[in-house]
């Protein structure tokens, strides 16, 4: 029998594509999900109720693998102190829910394979390169990141190998970072933010997709692995490339920091900073980018 995949988080715009790739690599895949859904001839969907703590715990008994893609999206709201707290819980608590079905049923996986983000190296740009080694920053998407993945320590307590993915932007075709540049760079309406001079550790979604096959196949990964290509992009280079791969060049003035602070509030960090990312350790661990070049990249999620 093939190897059975749970995921959460698995109707979102990574989760899809995931898991189209395993079912091709021959897997079984099931999908936690808040609402009914009748299965489909590869995948097998499991309700589950976060808020209300409760999880079919049929899903997680009958898992090989669990690969964790749930959480509240960082950038759909502003970041209110009900906002913070709700993005935190929401990478938080299936961590908890989970480990709570293996230790009452003295389950073992073969590996659970959480997403994280980049971000846990701050909110701030600089020259420093992070890698996985660099210590998570004192803002909220460090302190979301670094409860994100200690909440992963309680599986690993149980003596399963437990990878941790920490993702940067995900470029892909119809969604993803690119779903609302895309209109504006289209029809030449596109501009540097602040800047431009902040980085954006970039990686397209079927690299991602592949780093995670990776964590799966390959028993030697454990810990944190950034996922993100190492080229130094910056909000200005990556202005200008999607500009390009429409036929335009940017003509717009540069987008003020202060005007995207009083859109975005706090939450504009996200995209007036950057830092740049090491890819060395997951390269170690066997892996190949498909995509290392920021143009082709985008051709290949627009064209």
């Amino acid at each position: 029998m093939s190897k059975n995949i749970l995921l959460t988080g698995g109707s979102g715009f990574i989760g899809k594509k995931l898991t189209t790739l395993l079912i091709n690599h021959g897997y079984s895949v099931s999908i936690l999900s808040r609402n009914e859904r009748k299965p489909s001839k590869n995948i097998t969907y499991y309700k589950w109720d976060i808020e209300n703590n409760y999880i079919d715990e049929t899903s997680v008994l009958k898992a090989d693998y669990i690969i964790h893609l749930a959480g509240e999206g960082i950038a759909t709201k502003k970041w209110s102190r009900k906002r913070k707290k709700e993005i935190i819980d929401s990478r938080e608590k299936p961590i908890e829910l989970i480990y709570s079905v293996l230790n009452k049923n003295n389950k073992s996986l073969d590996a659970f394979i959480s997403a994280s983000a980049v971000g846990i190296y701050g909110a701030f740009t600089s020259e420093n390169i992070c890698n996985e080694e660099t210590p998570a920053a004192n803002d909220f998407l460090g302190e979301t990141c670094q409860k994100w993945e200690t909440a992963t320590e309680s599986i690993k307590s149980l003596g399963i190998r437990t990878v941790i993915i920490r993702t940067g932007l995900v470029l892909g075709k119809g969604d993803g970072f690119l779903k609302k540049l895309t209109p504006l760079f289209k029809y030449s309406f596109g501009s540097i933010i602040g800047t431009g001079k902040q980085y954006m550790p970039w990686i397209h979604i079927d690299d991602l997709c592949s780093i995670y096959l990776l964590a799966i196949t390959n028993t030697n990964m454990n810990g944190p692995f950034n996922a993100a290509v190492t080229d130094n992009t910056t909000n200005a280079v990556f202005s200008k490339a999607l500009a390009k791969v429409y036929n335009h060049s940017l003509w717009l003035p540069k987008v003020p920091s202060f005007v995207i602070k009083l859109i975005m509030g706090e939450m504009s960090n996200i995209v007036l900073t950057g830092q740049r990312v090491s890819s060395q350790k997951i390269e170690n661990a066997g892996f190949k980018f498909k995509y290392s070049n920021l143009e082709p990249a985008l051709i290949s999620c627009i064209k």
